[in-house]
């Protein structure tokens, strides 16, 4: 047999690999565990989160970028979805301890970049972030997927969803096409209509979803002109930004801006600070 291992895939490289690949950015998935419509796998979420992050860190490591990719976080914030069986929910507060905790590990093996890669809606990481660097040495970027395919519109025909609709539909469909099941079975992803406007189309204006009152098949958005070619033209787009993202962060020496941490602020007083 030959021997396939990526070294830029943690969950596969042997510390050999790690000690001569050196990488300074890691790349951490997180996805969640929740039903999505009657055709999708419970992990879809974690399935585009990992195929993303790979398929980028390919193409940064093929650039010269010193990526890693760290498993997955398989479980979202999903309070509202906890009537469908097996949907597992993780407090924010347990997503920070996660958080900070991967940080400091890789802080302490002179790590100083991390880029979480998100697929779901429902993860929330600005709050976190700035509390993680506030009093660790490290550069945390947040990278939404499902909001990088700048080409959606001219890929999908839905433009309404959300949520094991189309565009999500197709990118699983590209990714791991035995696990889909056929679009025939697949609700149509309607959703109940708000009876209170103003607490949902009025701009800056939010209130959370309860799930079981929007959607019968737990869908947001048809999915059935969903396909696999769809779903490449999409992740190749995301792909292909995120992975601008990981090479020049690679390549960053700390002071470029944004690459600027509040630990390595001069403190009031001293010499440099006066020289500013």
């Amino acid at each position: 047999m030959t021997y396939q291992a990526r070294p830029y895939v943690l969950h596969e490289a042997s510390y050999r690999q790690m000690l001569d690949h050196k990488p300074n950015v890691a790349v951490l998935p997180w996805g969640a565990t929740e039903a999505h419509n009657y055709h999708l796998p419970h992990g879809t979420d974690v399935i585009e989160a990992v195929g993303l992050s790979e398929q980028a860190a390919a193409a940064a490591v093929a650039r010269g970028a010193k990526c890693v990719v760290l498993p997955v976080i398989p479980f979202g914030i999903d309070h509202a979805q906890l009537n469908q069986v097996a949907t597992i929910t993780m407090r924010a507060r347990t997503q920070a301890l996660v958080l900070r905790d991967v940080a400091e590990s890789l802080v302490r093996q002179g790590i100083d970049r991390l880029v979480l890669v998100n697929f779901h809606g429902g993860n929330e990481f600005k709050s976190m972030v700035r509390d993680v660097m506030l009093d660790l040495p490290i550069l945390i970027v947040v990278a939404n997927g499902f909001q990088m395919a700048d080409n959606r519109k001219d890929v999908l025909d839905e433009q309404k969803g959300d949520h094991a609709d189309e565009f999500e539909t197709s990118i699983v469909m590209h990714l791991t096409p035995d696990w889909v099941a056929p679009l025939s079975t697949a609700g149509d992803g309607s959703t109940r209509p708000s009876e209170l406007p103003a607490l949902t189309s009025t701009p800056g204006v939010w209130c959370t979803r309860h799930w079981p009152a929007l959607t019968a098949d737990t869908g947001v958005g048809n999915p059935r002109r969903a396909t696999a070619d769809k779903g490449r033209r999409l992740l190749a787009r995301m792909v292909e930004l995120l992975t601008e993202v990981l090479v020049q962060l690679s390549a960053a020496k700390r002071g470029q801006f944004p690459f600027v941490l509040a630990v390595d602020d001069p403190a009031p007083g001293s010499s440099a600070m006066q020289s500013k």
